[in-house]
């Protein structure tokens, strides 16, 4: 049987650099934004890394503003509906129109604490591929699925909600966050981002080639490493990247660890 043909088109733009992305949670309102952007200033020649920053929604302006190096800007949530009384919630369409070119989707914290299920992960996905934001999907197991062996059972459970709807998307990517590593200070080991993105990867098929980046406690310390094991593409960072030295230095990590990009 002839191999499927790789999409060409889902590649993202910029492919072949190392992506660094912040999500600044709720952290750094519009003048925390413009202070950030005042001194960040990574030590990087333009386009070795590929620069991704996470903002609140009504931070987006001042940061895509005030941003004095070449970087991409998103929203961390969307809702599915384009419209609608949905009290406190941002479509894709309006996030897409504010200036965001991409959305997290399906991180932790809006699994584990919001209730967000697999089936609305893959409903927000379609969404934001309808509207054009490059979607980037957060999986990852618990504590408690691990330690019972279910590392490749979560994984292929919630790529299979959404990998079908990547598939010619543009600029997509998948975060793979071990929850028990997020803001905890421990980090899995490149050997264990290595396992996992491999189980990714392989989850998402071969028309699905996309950047598949770790997330969970990345530190300046542990950034070349991480970045630099087999299949890491990248790095998406929660409480280091509100510090713009702190993540000056882990974007510098991404220039040193070399290629990326799916």
């Amino acid at each position: 049987m002839a191999e499927e043909p790789v999409d060409e088109s889902a590649r993202a733009p910029g492919a072949g650099s190392k992506v660094v992305a912040g999500n600044w949670k709720m952290n750094h309102g519009p003048a925390a934004a413009e202070r950030f952007f005042a001194r960040f200033s990574p030590a990087v020649e333009e386009g070795a890394v590929r620069l991704v920053f996470f903002t609140p929604d009504l931070s987006l302006a001042a940061a895509a503003d005030g941003a004095r190096v070449p970087a991409e800007f998103g929203v961390q949530n969307i809702h599915w509906e384009g419209s609608g009384a949905l009290t406190g919630e941002t479509s894709a369409e309006m996030a897409r129109e504010a200036g965001a070119a991409l959305t997290l989707i399906g991180h932790s914290e809006r699994r584990h604490i919001f209730g967000e299920t697999d089936a609305e992960v893959g409903r927000k996905v379609r969404a934001a591929v309808r509207a054009g934001l490059a979607p980037v999907v957060c999986v990852g197991e618990l504590l408690e699925e691990r330690r019972a062996g279910r590392l490749e059972e979560v994984l292929r459970r919630q790529v299979g909600a959404f990998a079908g709807s990547l598939a010619g998307a543009r600029a997509a990517m998948v975060a793979y966050e071990p929850v028990w590593a997020i803001g905890t200070g421990e980090t899995a080991t490149p050997e264990d981002a290595a396992e996992a993105h491999g189980i990714v990867r392989s989850a998402l098929g071969r028309r699905v080639r996309v950047p598949v980046l770790y997330g969970g406690s990345v530190k300046p310390g542990n950034a070349v490493a991480l970045m630099s094991a087999p299949d890491v593409d990248g790095v998406l960072v929660g409480g280091a990247s509100l510090d713009p030295d702190v993540f000056a230095r882990i974007a510098e990590a991404g220039a040193v660890a070399g290629p990326g990009g799916g």
